[in-house]
């Protein structure tokens, strides 16, 4: 297939139109529609990636050319700052609140004929596929059944990955709905000394697969994804692709192979990091190898922010955060602001940078633009079409507001520069956890991002009536059940 040119995507783009959350139509077609591989890292921090923090320790060449050959977005927020939470948002355009995420360890968290990113690609023609972590659910009745509710129930054609993360057990790995083994044998719990109990090569102790070793994943996802890519290359190519890459790296268990210990100056966590972008590379070069790359829009993110304290700032003079305030989990800016980058060649401006306020789940409402097809009205609540964005045109905004929340549920609304987080302390990880108020003393925190990015002067009783009109919105958007027509 031959890549569209950027004054036809514009033209697509005028067809659209220019309403927010309303449903998506095309006057024309696209009829070469872009392969799309989407790559998500698990626990990258905002400052991680070169193309993000110059002062970074950690070498990221492969991120930084995705950003150096496409878009690089600076203000793009996960849905939630957990690994669930963010998961969710990203595959059905809802906001996580608006189901029970915490049912994720026995119950598929995705409802049978929902609408999700995959299965509307899929009904538009993409042949659809998702290699790594999944994290949303499956209905369990057992490792020796078929696994209901997961990846194949969900639009994929073909799933090849893990049940969450590589320090949550069982540990096995999944072919489509049914385990691959089955966890029969037990592995011990792991931690690393010099690191807080969570990081580290941190595992936990339970069930694990005789074919599995942790060391092994991050690798054999990136040998599993390639060889989707070659697949779909050498077939006669009448679809075109999608591809859900989900690494769970580097969260922990951080395990570089020796070849990447001691390329960073960030520990083992940057080591690990490295091995991540180099895994990232590889992916790159064989859309490049197989005459792919030309034809496909690539995006990379990561699902929340980085473990990394302020004593591992100061030992290793690396911010993972990139100057934001607090980490995984934390309803501050580190736990949900993310690295966010867009490569499609002849269509997105090379080495552009967007401001534009996007969340994770504006991708469906973006993809239906890109196939130039109409979402259902029950589908993505929360999406936006970020297709203007995309193509270089700053002057729409693609949302004027994201609600999220925090890790142990505090609610967040962002809007314009303002910031409101309904409670006061982190939320999340960071210390202090929950503060209770006192008399006379805020009840929550507001603050002005335009010049205070870092979130350290709440301006929560200097701005009542600001309080009061986010409160407002929040409340609106939470009694949201279906997009709206208008912005």
């Amino acid at each position: 297939m031959q890549p569209r040119s950027l004054f036809y995507a514009f033209s697509i783009f005028l067809a659209i139109g220019f309403t927010h959350g309303a449903p998506i139509h095309a006057e024309d077609p696209i009829t070469n529609r872009p392969n799309i591989v989407l790559i998500m890292v698990d626990d990258m921090g905002y400052g991680d990636p070169g193309c993000y923090n110059a002062a970074s320790k950690i070498p990221t060449p492969h991120i930084d050319s995705l950003a150096r050959n496409g878009m690089r977005f600076t203000d793009a927020h996960a849905p939630g700052p957990l690994c669930h939470m963010s998961r969710y948002g990203l595959i059905t355009g809802r906001f996580p609140f608006r189901t029970n995420v915490g049912r994720w360890s026995r119950n598929a968290l995705i409802e049978p004929d929902q609408v999700t990113i995959a299965s509307f690609l899929k009904q538009h023609g993409y042949r659809t596929a998702m290699v790594g972590k999944w994290h949303l659910g499956f209905n369990e009745q057992g490792y020796d059944r078929p696994l209901g509710g997961g990846p194949i129930d969900c639009g994929f054609d073909s799933f090849f990955g893990i049940r969450a993360s590589t320090d949550i057990p069982p540990y096995f790995y999944i072919d489509g709905d049914r385990a691959v083994s089955p966890p029969t044998s037990e592995i011990e719990a792991n931690y690393s000394e010099g690191w807080s109990k969570i990081q580290g090569a941190f595992w936990r102790a339970g069930g694990i697969a005789p074919d599995l070793d942790l060391k092994d994943v991050l690798p054999r996802f990136t040998d599993e994804a390639i060889d989707v890519i070659d697949t779909h290359a050498a077939s006669e190519k009448a679809s075109p692709l999608f591809l859900y890459l989900a690494y769970p790296a580097p969260h922990t268990p951080w395990l570089p192979s020796p070849e990447f210990q001691g390329k960073s100056g960030a520990g083992i966590y940057g080591d690990f990091a490295v091995m991540v972008d180099h895994m990232i590379g590889r992916v790159l070069k064989s859309l490049d190898e197989s005459k792919l790359a030309e034809d496909t829009l690539v995006i990379f993110t990561s699902d929340n922010g980085p473990v990394w304290y302020e004593h591992d700032v100061q030992r290793f003079s690396h911010d993972s955060s990139g100057g934001l305030r607090g980490m995984k989990a934390d309803a501050w800016e580190c736990g949900h602001r993310m690295p966010f980058i867009v490569r499609w060649p002849g269509n997105t401006p090379k080495g552009s940078v967007s401001d534009q306020l996007i969340c994770f789940t504006d991708l469906m409402a973006t993809f239906a633009a890109i196939v130039g097809e109409d979402l259902p009205a029950d589908a993505g609540p929360d999406s936006f079409n970020m297709l203007p964005a995309i193509l270089g045109n700053n002057q729409i905004d693609v949302r004027e507001a994201i609600a999220l929340a925090s890790g142990n549920g505090t609610m967040v609304i962002r809007k314009g520069p303002w910031k409101l987080i309904t409670a006061l302390g982190s939320g999340g990880f960071s210390e202090p956890k929950r503060v209770a108020p006192v008399e006379n003393g805020p009840r929550g925190q507001l603050y002005d991002l335009s010049s205070d990015v870092g979130e350290m002067n709440n301006l929560y009783d200097r701005h009542p009536d600001r309080v009061a009109e986010l409160s407002e919105e929040l409340q609106r958007i939470r009694d949201r059940e279906s997009r709206s027509p208008t912005k």
